[in-house]
Protein backbone atom coordinates (compact mmCIF):
# COMPACT_ATOMS: atom_id res chain seq x y z
CA UNK A 1 0.00 0.00 0.00
CA UNK A 2 1.38 3.62 -0.96
CA UNK A 3 1.84 6.15 1.78
CA UNK A 4 -0.77 8.15 -0.29
CA UNK A 5 -3.42 5.19 0.13
CA UNK A 6 -2.56 4.51 3.55
CA UNK A 7 -3.49 8.21 4.66
CA UNK A 8 -6.17 8.18 2.44
CA UNK A 9 -7.49 5.29 3.96
CA UNK A 10 -7.07 6.69 7.17
CA UNK A 11 -9.09 10.26 6.15
CA UNK A 12 -12.11 8.01 4.80
CA UNK A 13 -12.37 6.71 8.38
CA UNK A 14 -11.74 9.17 10.85
CA UNK A 15 -10.68 13.21 11.71
CA UNK A 16 -6.71 12.70 11.90
CA UNK A 17 -5.13 14.96 14.36
CA UNK A 18 -2.58 17.77 13.36
CA UNK A 19 0.03 19.12 15.88
CA UNK A 20 -0.28 22.48 17.98
CA UNK A 21 2.13 24.94 18.35
CA UNK A 22 6.05 25.05 17.75
CA UNK A 23 6.57 28.29 19.03
CA UNK A 24 4.39 28.86 21.65
CA UNK A 25 5.32 25.34 23.29
CA UNK A 26 9.08 26.29 23.22
CA UNK A 27 8.16 29.41 25.15
CA UNK A 28 7.06 27.16 28.47
CA UNK A 29 10.55 25.90 28.66
CA UNK A 30 11.98 29.43 29.94
CA UNK A 31 15.21 28.74 27.38
CA UNK A 32 17.86 31.45 26.85
CA UNK A 33 19.86 32.76 24.29
CA UNK A 34 22.91 30.45 25.42
CA UNK A 35 20.20 27.28 24.79
CA UNK A 36 19.72 28.80 21.19
CA UNK A 37 23.51 29.94 20.33
CA UNK A 38 24.46 25.96 22.03
CA UNK A 39 28.29 25.34 20.99
CA UNK A 40 28.36 25.87 17.43
CA UNK A 41 26.44 29.51 17.04
CA UNK A 42 28.58 31.18 19.79
CA UNK A 43 29.86 33.56 18.28
CA UNK A 44 27.26 34.61 16.01
CA UNK A 45 26.84 38.42 15.59
CA UNK A 46 22.94 38.46 15.73
CA UNK A 47 20.82 37.05 18.66
CA UNK A 48 19.20 33.68 17.95
CA UNK A 49 16.47 32.68 20.55
CA UNK A 50 13.66 33.89 18.34
CA UNK A 51 15.34 31.41 15.81
CA UNK A 52 13.32 28.29 16.78
CA UNK A 53 14.61 26.46 14.08
CA UNK A 54 17.71 26.46 15.37
CA UNK A 55 17.00 24.46 18.27
CA UNK A 56 16.43 21.60 16.32
CA UNK A 57 20.80 21.39 16.35
CA UNK A 58 21.63 23.17 19.58
CA UNK A 59 18.53 21.44 22.37
CA UNK A 60 17.34 18.65 20.23
CA UNK A 61 16.34 17.52 23.78
CA UNK A 62 13.79 20.20 23.43
CA UNK A 63 12.07 19.85 20.18
CA UNK A 64 12.08 15.80 21.00
CA UNK A 65 9.81 16.06 23.88
CA UNK A 66 8.11 18.59 22.11
CA UNK A 67 7.18 15.79 19.10
CA UNK A 68 6.65 13.42 22.17
CA UNK A 69 4.12 15.51 24.03
CA UNK A 70 2.12 15.98 21.11
CA UNK A 71 2.05 12.63 19.70
CA UNK A 72 0.55 11.22 23.37
CA UNK A 73 -1.63 14.57 22.85
CA UNK A 74 -3.44 12.79 20.34
CA UNK A 75 -1.32 13.84 16.87
CA UNK A 76 -1.58 11.60 14.08
CA UNK A 77 1.16 14.32 12.18
CA UNK A 78 3.55 16.40 13.90
CA UNK A 79 5.39 18.96 11.82
CA UNK A 80 9.15 19.20 11.65
CA UNK A 81 10.88 22.40 13.34
CA UNK A 82 11.35 23.63 9.94
CA UNK A 83 8.69 26.73 9.81
CA UNK A 84 12.03 28.89 8.92
CA UNK A 85 13.90 26.13 7.59
CA UNK A 86 15.22 27.54 4.46
CA UNK A 87 19.21 30.00 4.11
CA UNK A 88 16.80 33.17 2.58
CA UNK A 89 14.75 33.03 6.10
CA UNK A 90 17.91 31.84 8.00
CA UNK A 91 19.83 34.62 6.28
CA UNK A 92 17.93 37.04 9.01
CA UNK A 93 19.59 35.71 11.94
CA UNK A 94 23.29 35.31 10.27
CA UNK A 95 23.68 37.69 7.66
CA UNK A 96 24.04 41.74 7.72
CA UNK A 97 21.26 43.64 6.65
CA UNK A 98 22.44 46.07 4.00
CA UNK A 99 19.99 48.91 4.74
CA UNK A 100 21.08 48.79 8.56
CA UNK A 101 24.70 49.87 7.37
CA UNK A 102 23.94 52.04 4.01
CA UNK A 103 25.53 49.87 1.86
CA UNK A 104 22.68 49.23 -0.31
CA UNK A 105 19.41 47.18 -0.22
CA UNK A 106 18.49 43.64 -0.53
CA UNK A 107 17.52 42.88 -3.99
CA UNK A 108 18.16 39.43 -6.41
CA UNK A 109 21.92 40.14 -6.32
CA UNK A 110 22.41 40.45 -2.63
CA UNK A 111 20.53 37.38 -2.47
CA UNK A 112 23.01 35.77 -4.86
CA UNK A 113 26.35 37.02 -2.85
CA UNK A 114 24.93 36.80 0.29
CA UNK A 115 22.58 34.25 1.05
CA UNK A 116 21.91 31.61 -1.45
CA UNK A 117 25.47 30.45 -2.34
CA UNK A 118 26.57 31.02 0.73
CA UNK A 119 28.32 27.50 2.30
CA UNK A 120 27.82 28.76 5.48
CA UNK A 121 23.89 28.72 5.31
CA UNK A 122 23.37 26.21 3.11
CA UNK A 123 25.29 23.84 5.25
CA UNK A 124 23.00 25.58 8.32
CA UNK A 125 19.70 24.90 6.53
CA UNK A 126 20.57 21.49 5.56
CA UNK A 127 21.15 20.26 9.01
CA UNK A 128 18.42 21.74 10.14
CA UNK A 129 15.53 20.20 7.84
CA UNK A 130 17.42 16.69 8.41
CA UNK A 131 17.64 16.67 12.08
CA UNK A 132 14.53 18.63 12.46
CA UNK A 133 12.99 15.19 10.31
CA UNK A 134 14.98 12.61 12.16
CA UNK A 135 13.63 14.24 15.81
CA UNK A 136 10.25 14.29 14.83
CA UNK A 137 10.43 10.59 12.81
CA UNK A 138 11.87 8.88 16.05
CA UNK A 139 9.13 10.10 18.17
CA UNK A 140 6.34 8.61 15.66
CA UNK A 141 8.04 5.39 15.51
CA UNK A 142 7.70 5.20 19.16
CA UNK A 143 4.44 6.42 20.01
CA UNK A 144 3.51 4.17 16.79
CA UNK A 145 4.90 0.91 18.39
CA UNK A 146 3.83 1.80 21.95
CA UNK A 147 -0.02 2.46 20.62
CA UNK A 148 -0.35 0.42 17.52
CA UNK A 149 -1.57 3.51 15.46
CA UNK A 150 0.69 4.65 13.20
CA UNK A 151 1.60 8.03 13.24
CA UNK A 152 3.54 10.53 10.40
CA UNK A 153 5.93 13.27 10.28
CA UNK A 154 4.84 16.38 7.76
CA UNK A 155 8.02 17.99 6.02
CA UNK A 156 7.28 21.71 7.30
CA UNK A 157 7.70 24.51 4.60
CA UNK A 158 7.39 28.06 5.53
CA UNK A 159 6.11 31.18 3.52
CA UNK A 160 9.36 32.99 3.82
CA UNK A 161 10.35 36.97 5.05
CA UNK A 162 10.29 38.25 1.03
CA UNK A 163 7.61 38.36 -1.06
CA UNK A 164 7.60 37.44 -4.98
CA UNK A 165 3.93 39.15 -4.98
CA UNK A 166 4.65 42.40 -4.20
CA UNK A 167 7.27 45.31 -4.29
CA UNK A 168 8.82 46.81 -0.76
CA UNK A 169 9.36 49.50 -3.01
CA UNK A 170 6.41 52.19 -3.32
CA UNK A 171 8.51 54.19 -5.65
CA UNK A 172 8.99 50.81 -7.82
CA UNK A 173 6.15 48.86 -8.79
CA UNK A 174 8.30 46.07 -10.64
CA UNK A 175 10.88 45.71 -8.36
CA UNK A 176 11.38 42.35 -6.67
CA UNK A 177 13.32 41.44 -3.77
CA UNK A 178 14.15 38.18 -4.84
CA UNK A 179 12.83 36.16 -8.16
CA UNK A 180 10.88 33.56 -8.73
CA UNK A 181 13.69 30.80 -9.86
CA UNK A 182 15.56 31.54 -7.05
CA UNK A 183 12.40 31.09 -4.91
CA UNK A 184 12.40 27.52 -6.72
CA UNK A 185 16.27 26.62 -5.81
CA UNK A 186 15.85 27.15 -2.22
CA UNK A 187 12.92 25.48 -1.22
CA UNK A 188 14.29 22.85 -4.18
CA UNK A 189 17.15 22.63 -1.46
CA UNK A 190 15.11 22.63 1.85
CA UNK A 191 12.97 20.32 0.30
CA UNK A 192 15.69 17.34 -0.33
CA UNK A 193 16.77 17.22 3.15
CA UNK A 194 13.23 16.60 4.62
CA UNK A 195 13.15 13.85 2.31
CA UNK A 196 16.53 12.70 3.08
CA UNK A 197 15.36 12.99 6.90
CA UNK A 198 12.57 10.73 6.33
CA UNK A 199 9.42 13.01 6.44
CA UNK A 200 6.25 11.32 5.07
CA UNK A 201 4.05 14.08 3.63
CA UNK A 202 5.32 17.98 2.79
CA UNK A 203 3.54 20.72 3.85
CA UNK A 204 3.62 23.78 2.15
CA UNK A 205 1.84 25.87 5.21
CA UNK A 206 0.95 29.53 6.48
CA UNK A 207 0.77 30.95 3.17
CA UNK A 208 1.01 34.94 2.70
CA UNK A 209 1.79 34.98 -0.68
CA UNK A 210 0.59 32.19 -3.19
CA UNK A 211 3.22 33.01 -5.80
CA UNK A 212 6.33 31.99 -2.76
CA UNK A 213 3.65 29.11 -2.70
CA UNK A 214 3.63 28.06 -6.23
CA UNK A 215 7.61 27.95 -6.17
CA UNK A 216 7.56 25.75 -3.68
CA UNK A 217 5.42 23.80 -5.40
CA UNK A 218 7.71 23.77 -7.94
CA UNK A 219 10.31 22.92 -6.25
CA UNK A 220 8.72 19.73 -5.12
CA UNK A 221 8.34 18.46 -8.84
CA UNK A 222 11.50 18.96 -9.29
CA UNK A 223 12.32 16.66 -6.81
CA UNK A 224 10.64 13.89 -8.33
CA UNK A 225 9.40 13.12 -5.10
CA UNK A 226 5.90 10.93 -4.97
CA UNK A 227 5.49 11.94 -0.81
CA UNK A 228 1.47 13.34 0.07
CA UNK A 229 1.34 17.19 -0.56
CA UNK A 230 -0.70 19.38 2.35
CA UNK A 231 -0.98 23.22 1.42
CA UNK A 232 -2.30 25.74 3.87
CA UNK A 233 -3.34 29.06 3.67
CA UNK A 234 -3.34 31.67 6.34
CA UNK A 235 -5.93 34.09 5.34
CA UNK A 236 -7.20 37.61 6.80
CA UNK A 237 -10.28 38.97 8.16
CA UNK A 238 -11.89 38.97 5.02
CA UNK A 239 -11.02 35.31 3.36
CA UNK A 240 -7.53 36.27 1.30
CA UNK A 241 -4.40 35.29 1.87
CA UNK A 242 -2.29 38.46 3.51
CA UNK A 243 0.09 39.33 1.03
CA UNK A 244 -1.26 37.99 -2.86
CA UNK A 245 -5.20 38.22 -1.79
CA UNK A 246 -6.35 34.90 -3.37
CA UNK A 247 -9.56 34.09 -1.64
CA UNK A 248 -10.04 29.81 -1.07
CA UNK A 249 -11.74 29.31 -4.52
CA UNK A 250 -8.71 31.46 -6.28
CA UNK A 251 -6.41 29.64 -3.85
CA UNK A 252 -7.95 26.02 -4.20
CA UNK A 253 -7.60 26.36 -8.46
CA UNK A 254 -4.41 27.75 -8.26
CA UNK A 255 -2.79 24.36 -6.51
CA UNK A 256 -5.51 22.17 -7.40
CA UNK A 257 -3.28 20.81 -10.17
CA UNK A 258 -0.28 19.05 -7.79
CA UNK A 259 -3.45 16.37 -6.77
CA UNK A 260 -2.61 17.62 -2.43
CA UNK A 261 -3.61 15.09 0.09
CA UNK A 262 -5.20 18.18 1.63
CA UNK A 263 -5.76 21.50 1.36
CA UNK A 264 -6.82 24.28 4.69
CA UNK A 265 -6.32 27.05 6.48
CA UNK A 266 -3.76 27.93 9.62
CA UNK A 267 -2.66 30.27 11.37
CA UNK A 268 -3.90 34.67 11.26
CA UNK A 269 -7.25 33.70 13.19
CA UNK A 270 -9.02 32.17 15.50
CA UNK A 271 -11.40 29.32 14.47
CA UNK A 272 -14.55 31.61 15.07
CA UNK A 273 -13.13 34.37 12.62
CA UNK A 274 -11.78 31.40 10.21
CA UNK A 275 -15.21 29.35 9.81
CA UNK A 276 -16.57 30.90 7.12
CA UNK A 277 -13.51 30.44 4.92
CA UNK A 278 -13.47 26.93 5.61
CA UNK A 279 -16.82 26.56 4.93
CA UNK A 280 -16.48 28.29 1.43
CA UNK A 281 -12.96 25.73 1.39
CA UNK A 282 -15.21 22.29 2.55
CA UNK A 283 -17.67 23.05 -0.19
CA UNK A 284 -15.47 23.71 -3.32
CA UNK A 285 -12.41 21.51 -2.40
CA UNK A 286 -12.50 17.73 -4.34
CA UNK A 287 -9.84 16.80 -1.59
CA UNK A 288 -9.49 16.39 2.06
CA UNK A 289 -9.65 19.85 3.84
CA UNK A 290 -7.21 20.38 7.08
CA UNK A 291 -7.86 23.58 9.50
CA UNK A 292 -5.47 24.07 12.69
CA UNK A 293 -6.01 27.99 13.52
CA UNK A 294 -4.88 29.81 16.44
CA UNK A 295 -6.12 29.26 20.06
CA UNK A 296 -8.45 32.61 18.98
CA UNK A 297 -6.57 36.44 19.00
CA UNK A 298 -2.76 37.60 19.99
CA UNK A 299 -3.13 38.86 24.08
CA UNK A 300 -0.49 39.17 25.69
CA UNK A 301 -1.46 38.90 29.46
CA UNK A 302 -2.48 35.34 28.73
CA UNK A 303 -0.35 32.36 29.31
CA UNK A 304 0.08 31.49 26.17
CA UNK A 305 -0.11 34.62 24.39
CA UNK A 306 -3.36 33.97 22.96
CA UNK A 307 -7.11 33.82 24.35
CA UNK A 308 -8.93 30.08 24.08
CA UNK A 309 -8.07 27.60 26.56
CA UNK A 310 -8.38 23.60 25.73
CA UNK A 311 -11.76 23.44 26.33
CA UNK A 312 -12.60 26.38 24.37
CA UNK A 313 -10.42 24.88 20.75
CA UNK A 314 -12.59 21.19 21.83
CA UNK A 315 -16.04 23.36 21.15
CA UNK A 316 -14.94 24.16 17.67
CA UNK A 317 -13.46 20.80 16.92
CA UNK A 318 -17.22 20.42 17.86
CA UNK A 319 -18.86 22.93 15.54
CA UNK A 320 -16.42 22.30 12.68
CA UNK A 321 -17.01 18.23 12.65
CA UNK A 322 -20.47 17.98 12.97
CA UNK A 323 -20.40 21.06 9.80
CA UNK A 324 -18.55 18.26 7.82
CA UNK A 325 -15.71 21.17 6.99
CA UNK A 326 -12.66 19.30 8.08
CA UNK A 327 -10.94 15.74 7.49
CA UNK A 328 -7.75 17.16 9.59
CA UNK A 329 -7.77 19.42 12.07
CA UNK A 330 -5.04 21.11 15.07
CA UNK A 331 -3.78 24.28 16.18
CA UNK A 332 -1.38 27.01 15.22
CA UNK A 333 -0.32 29.74 17.35
CA UNK A 334 -1.56 29.47 21.19
CA UNK A 335 -1.73 25.49 21.21
CA UNK A 336 -0.30 23.81 23.70
CA UNK A 337 -0.26 19.74 23.95
CA UNK A 338 -3.49 19.98 26.55
CA UNK A 339 -4.88 22.29 23.36
CA UNK A 340 -4.56 19.30 21.19
CA UNK A 341 -5.52 17.11 23.38
CA UNK A 342 -8.79 18.24 23.93
CA UNK A 343 -9.44 18.59 20.07
CA UNK A 344 -8.64 15.17 19.47
CA UNK A 345 -10.79 13.91 22.31
CA UNK A 346 -14.01 16.20 20.61
CA UNK A 347 -12.90 14.75 16.64
CA UNK A 348 -12.96 11.51 17.80
CA UNK A 349 -17.26 11.90 18.40
CA UNK A 350 -16.81 12.72 14.91
CA UNK A 351 -16.72 11.23 11.35
CA UNK A 352 -14.41 12.72 8.75
CA UNK A 353 -16.01 15.63 6.36
CA UNK A 354 -17.18 13.68 2.87
CA UNK A 355 -15.12 14.65 -0.04
CA UNK A 356 -17.04 15.47 -2.79
CA UNK A 357 -16.15 14.30 -6.26
CA UNK A 358 -15.87 16.93 -9.60
CA UNK A 359 -18.81 15.29 -10.82
CA UNK A 360 -20.57 16.84 -7.34
CA UNK A 361 -18.76 20.45 -7.76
Amino acid sequence: MSLRHELETALSERILILDGAMGTTIRGYGLEEKDARGDRFTKNDKDLLNNGDILSITRPDIISDIHKRFYEAGSDICETNTFSGTTLAQSEFFVEDPRETGKGRKDPEFFDREVLNNSFLLDLAWDLNIESAKLAKQQADICSEKTGRKRYVAGAIGPLTVSLSNSPDAEEAAFRTVTFDQVVADYTHQIKALIEGGVDILMVETIFDSLNAKAALVAIADCETDLPIIVSAAVGRGGETMISAQKAEALWNAVRHVNPLAIGLNCSLGPDLMEPFLSDLSKIASTHVSCYPNAGLPNPLAPTGFDLLPEHMAEYADQFSLANYINLIGGCCGNTPEHIAAIAQAAAKHSPRSVPQLADL
